[in-house]
């Protein structure tokens, strides 16, 4: 099915900026409704669903931070707003920045600039590659891995840091292999050695006390399609010698039964540990491990792919919106760069957490950096004047944080940067750009 352009709501009188706004916008693939006043606009921001608002601020009838402030007044669920502004407007623009506006733009502007900042506003809250995990260039490498895989019944081993979307990737391979069939999931670290035998291969009516009756086990509900066992690496021993019996002979006895039965699946295991040192160390037997690891897929932790974050802070807001009937808000500039400059030390898992925080707090249209993140953004300092430019504004969200990263790792210059993804260089290049000084900061 082919996918539905992206529909911009453009407010414009002018009729040369108009058309040419509307003709590059067509070009891009991007479908715009293009209104000459505001009260024309009206009627379509409250009833339509637009991915984008783009507006003069001056408009013939009703001026552009009117129409906004009074569609704000009533409530309506606005798309991202993008003002364009005269040098003489600036201060309008920067007011309308902090109830909400997504952006502003002075003329005379860089058309290409602006397409670069609407394709990534428009870009759809799912639009995270081709197979759904991510548009950095390490997630769509195993999109392609996985695409190899799907034709094979390997197993797999799919490694990295809690939270980083492991189960997501299995999720994406048993979808290419045939999505209908049963994908299960047990992690193995969360059951005792008695209770992970039972849930791995199953149990017969009276096997123990309360089993009353006979109940199947994951490798038989996974039959023809994908079992995935994840934080294989905390399985104790006894049991991991069972699971190398059950998969080398394909075949499992419940507990408490006498008669093996078939199974036929594909194995995706999963762990945040380093199975090569849990060998060595005796604590994962190496037989097991070379059984399990025919390929290994690490996924890197959220740090290392900051192209991802802000689709998946979209799809995960959609998602959380889906669950309660709304329609999902959108993330205010200095909440976006605030996601692309924290660490996220718990990835994924971390991310959604926070989202769902700030989608109670918020007003259901916007989710800001205090909200975010539980604290205000930076204000602008008292030397600078109102008509600041929001690259100054951001500027000054990126100097804070990176202030309290050097804080919290002891203004080591090396843990900082391995903490915030980057290199050495990079921070030290940040700190002299953003005039961040020790001796003065470390106050």
């Amino acid at each position: 099915m082919t996918p539905v352009p992206p529909k911009i709501c453009l407010l414009e009188d002018d009729e040369i900026m108009g058309e040419s706004l509307a003709d590059r916008f067509a070009l891009e693939g991007l479908h715009c409704d293009w209104y000459r006043t505001g009260n024309a606009a009206l009627g379509a921001l409250r009833e339509q669903d637009y991915a984008l608002a783009i507006s003069d601020i001056r408009l013939p009838d009703i001026s552009g931070d009117a129409l906004f402030e009074q569609l704000l007044a009533e409530h309506v669920h606005l798309p991202p707003f993008i003002f364009i502004t005269g040098h003489g407007d600036i201060d309008c623009a920067v007011r309308l920045l902090k109830k909400g506006a997504q952006d502003y733009i002075t003329k005379p502007f860089d058309l290409d600039a602006l397409i670069d900042k609407i394709q990534d506003l428009v870009a759809p809250a799912h639009d995270l590659g081709p197979g759904g995990l991510g548009l950095s260039p390490a997630m769509r490498q195993i999109e392609a891995m996985l695409e190899r895989l799907s034709s094979s019944a390997a197993s797999v081993l799919i490694t990295g840091e809690s939270g980083v979307g492991k189960e997501r990737v299995a999720q994406a391979l048993h979808q290419l292999t045939g999505g209908g069939k049963p994908f299960i999931a047990v992690n193995c670290g969360a059951l005792t050695e008695s209770l992970l035998e039972a849930e791995l291969f199953g149990y017969e009516k009276g096997a123990f006390t309360g089993a009353a009756r006979t109940k199947k086990g994951v490798f038989e509900q996974a039959h023809g399609g994908t079992l995935f066992l994840d934080e294989i690496g905390d399985m104790p021993l006894p049991m991991q010698v069972k699971l190398l019996r059950a998969l080398q002979e394909r075949r499992i006895v419940r507990v408490g039964g006498e008669t093996p039965i078939e199974v036929d699946l594909r194995l995706v295991c999963a762990t945040h540990q380093v199975l090569q040192e849990r060998v060595v160390s005796g604590a994962f037997r190496e037989d097991l491990y070379y059984r399990i690891n025919v390929v290994e897929l690490r996924i890197p932790p959220l740090r290392e792919r900051a192209e991802d974050i802000l689709p998946l802070a979209r799809a995960l807001l959609a998602e959380i919106a889906a669950a309660s009937g709304r329609a999902p808000p959108t993330l205010t500039p200095a909440a976006q760069h605030a996601l692309k400059a924290y660490p996220w030390p718990g990835n994924i898992r971390e991310l959604k957490n926070a989202l769902e925080r700030a989608s109670l707090m918020s007003d259901g249209r916007s989710i800001s950096h205090d909200i975010l993140f539980d604290r205000p953004a930076p204000q602008l300092s008292g030397q600078q004047d109102v008509a600041s430019s929001l690259r100054d504004y951001l500027s000054e969200c990126e100097r804070d944080f990176i202030v309290r990263a050097l804080a919290a790792q002891q203004w080591q210059i090396q843990s900082c940067a391995d903490s915030l993804g980057i290199s050495r260089k990079n921070l030290w290049e940040k700190m002299r750009k953003l005039g961040i000084d020790k001796e003065t900061d470390a106050q």
